[in-house]
């Protein structure tokens, strides 16, 4: 396990206890350099929406922690956040919340000549996600082969 993902599964057990008692989701954390900051950020989320006063809320129970804990190396800034409407499906949960759903897909490679897909959530596990496209095509990726896969959006 990467230096990375041990601080993100840390934090995740850390923040777990916080969010429970707040019923709120853990969707997400992530450990990333950004320019020359890291950061480290915990994305959550609630039936309704997260507010900017949710997240304070979690970032004033967790800093304490953190700084008693002290388990990342170096100086980085702690965040809190709403996943966003755009946020990409990671977890079994985000599969089974789209299943039905319209989603888009963009992969690594070139797939039939095309890297970006759209269509209806119709299948997944752990190595594969199924879609139907808007002409009734049953299209299957391999996970590995998906750079991005995420709840459509229409403007």
């Amino acid at each position: 396990m990467s230096r990375r993902e041990e601080y993100e599964q840390k934090t995740e057990e850390l923040l777990l206890p916080i969010l429970e008692k707040c019923q709120f989701e853990l969707i997400d954390v992530e450990y990333v350099k950004e320019g020359s900051t890291w950061f480290l950020r915990a994305y959550i989320d609630k039936e309704g929406g997260i507010t900017v006063n949710d997240c304070e809320d979690v970032a004033r129970q967790m800093n304490p922690i953190l700084d008693e804990l002290d388990y990342i190396d170096g100086s980085y800034t702690f965040e809190v956040s709403s996943p966003g409407l755009g946020r990409p499906l990671k977890k079994e949960k985000d599969y089974v919340r789209n299943l039905g759903k319209d989603i888009e897909i963009r992969t690594y490679r070139p797939i039939q000549h095309e890297k970006e897909f759209r269509g209806i959530l119709k299948a997944y596990d752990h190595s594969t996600v199924t879609i139907v496209t808007k002409d009734d095509a049953e299209l299957s990726f391999a996970k590995g082969d998906i750079a991005l896969i995420r709840q459509a959006l229409d403007f």
